[in-house]
């Protein structure tokens, strides 16, 4: 009987395995006909030489185990440049023509052994924003969900981090904008602050506590130079208008830069600067 069955089991010979260009890989033919490439890894699991008998089943096994294994492998490759996540490592694979099935098995493999771990990935990046980086919340949650991750385990991990280390990367967002006090108002810094701090992806309730944290009023004296200084530049940028005119100009831009009413009625009324030393300017 057994022998009966095989006899109806249809069999192919190996009659030849070439290795092609491409280093790693071989073409095997069967009956003397080119029927499937398979990798230097599939011909050892399988011991494909010249001579063996394989049935359809063979070689339908026989290529699955091709396709993941080349799929574990440009995954493994890929995740050794850097940490990925899983959406990652499945687009590279998609790019790379593999099968889901395929693609998904490698993902499964890797998962298991530990080298793909979205939530850990998500602790590892948020750490490091908080060593060097510059991003708040909100910024580290577009890209993390770019990046394919979960939601809900963003979340969690962000509600982790204190009030105090997200100061701690604003300020150094903003550590290049001291040297703005004595140049603009501190109302104009404030707005400044605020701006380049949503930005980045932080709120005003946190940009609020930076301000709080920071001195950027300057004393009386370095707001005076800041006045001085815009009240110079407005000059320049109307002296070509009419007394009147002028005038309006300058307060209008004055007021639009942060100071307060008062502050530009005294440089108007010289108290910053005399008003004849602008013509040297």
């Amino acid at each position: 009987m057994d022998s009966i069955d095989r006899k109806e089991i249809k069999m192919a010979i190996i009659s030849k395995v070439s290795a092609q260009k491409r280093p790693g890989r071989y073409n095997v033919f069967l009956d003397d006909k080119y029927a499937f490439s398979a990798s230097e890894k599939t011909l050892a699991e399988f011991v494909l030489l010249k001579g063996k008998e394989l049935t359809d089943e063979d070689i339908a096994e026989i290529q699955k185990f091709d396709a993941d294994a080349k799929a574990s492998d440009l995954a493994a490759r890929f995740l050794s440049y850097e940490p990925r996540t899983v959406y990652e490592v499945l687009q590279y694979l998609k790019k790379h023509e593999i099968s889901d099935e395929a693609a998904n098995s490698a993902v499964s493999e890797l998962t298991e052994l530990g080298f793909l771990n979205d939530d850990q990935y998500v602790q590892i990046f948020i750490q490091n924003d908080l060593r060097v980086g510059n991003d708040g919340a909100r910024s580290l949650t577009q890209k993390l969900s770019q990046k394919g991750v979960d939601p809900e385990i963003i979340q969690t991990h962000l509600d982790e981090v204190a009030e105090e280390d997200w100061i701690t990367v604003a300020q150094r967002v903003i550590k290049s904008m001291h040297h703005q006090v004595g140049k603009l108002s501190a109302r104009e810094i404030s707005q400044k602050v605020r701006t380049k701090l949503m930005s980045h992806g932080f709120d005003d309730g946190l940009s609020q506590a930076v301000l709080n944290e920071l001195d950027f009023e300057g004393s009386e004296d370095e707001q005076k130079e800041a006045l001085k200084r815009q009240g110079i530049k407005a000059y320049k940028k109307f002296r070509r208008y009419d007394k009147s005119e002028q005038k309006f100009k300058i307060k209008r831009y004055l007021y639009s830069h942060g100071f307060s009413s008062s502050e530009i009625d005294a440089f108007l009324n010289g108290e910053i600067i005399d008003l004849d030393e602008l013509e040297e300017y």
